[in-house]
């Protein structure tokens, strides 16, 4: 298993090992003890999620106000989907910039988007189901939503014609109004080791559970835009 930290600082990329035979093949497509040494703080799923979308479909871009908080280990179980997370940390480093990975069930890929970063997808094939293991349970009036297509942020979706978006994601606030309204997390807030539990507390000064190896050149793209809970992440 392969953990890559990607463009934006506490995101990764994990990229199980695939062991195949004459029926099919096998991998392992969590493991919260590698990913914690990665970490430096627990990963603890509190709920999963699924959702289906047809091909088209542009979810996002959805994250959760700090606290709670709501950390999200994304997979794609059935189809393709072109998967972006964008950094949304006031005073981060990568302030405004995206990485994109494709997922889909051949590589087993899956992206772990820490708190404080924003999450989407653009559905490559119809039937595309998406699991999300969610680090809290779903709290209303968290949800913080981004307009995927804010020229701010320049996200390569490549859609073919006009994306399906639902009306919540449509007219969702751009990067720099979401800013001004306050509805962002700070990098000092949720830098990475500096993160809150579920039952947000926070978890500064625990100690780390190792430092786990992380292989370089992670599929997809990071690039910075021009710019300076969900339901449960239900989308």
């Amino acid at each position: 298993m392969r953990i890559e930290e990607t463009a934006v600082p506490g995101a990764y990329v994990v990229t199980p090992a695939q062991l195949p035979d004459a029926r099919g093949t096998f991998s392992e497509v969590l493991r919260t003890d590698l990913l914690e040494q990665v970490l430096g703080h627990p990963f603890t799923p509190r709920q999963i999620n699924h959702s289906v979308s047809r091909r088209g479909t542009l979810r996002g871009i959805h994250g959760v106000a700090v606290p709670p908080g709501q950390t999200k280990y994304v997979t794609c179980v059935r189809g393709a989907v072109r998967d972006v997370v964008v950094d949304l940390r006031v005073g981060s480093p990568t302030f405004g910039r995206h990485h994109v990975t494709e997922l889909d069930p051949g590589t087993g890929r899956a992206v772990y988007v820490p708190d404080g970063v924003g999450h989407g997808f653009l559905a490559l094939t119809d039937d595309a189901c998406v699991c999300y293991a969610l680090s809290a349970t779903y709290v209303p009036g968290t949800q913080i939503d981004i307009d995927p297509l804010d020229p701010e942020l320049a996200i390569p979706w490549g859609c073919e014609g006009t994306p399906l978006l639902s009306p919540k994601d449509a007219n969702a606030p751009g990067l720099a109004a979401a800013r001004a309204a306050g509805m962002l997390a700070t990098w000092q807030a949720v830098a990475p080791g500096h993160l809150t539990d579920p039952q947000g507390r926070d978890t500064r000064g625990r100690d780390t559970w190792g430092e786990g190896a992380r292989d370089h050149g992670a599929r997809g793209e990071g690039t910075r835009g021009d710019g300076a809970g969900p339901q449960g992440e239900r989308r």
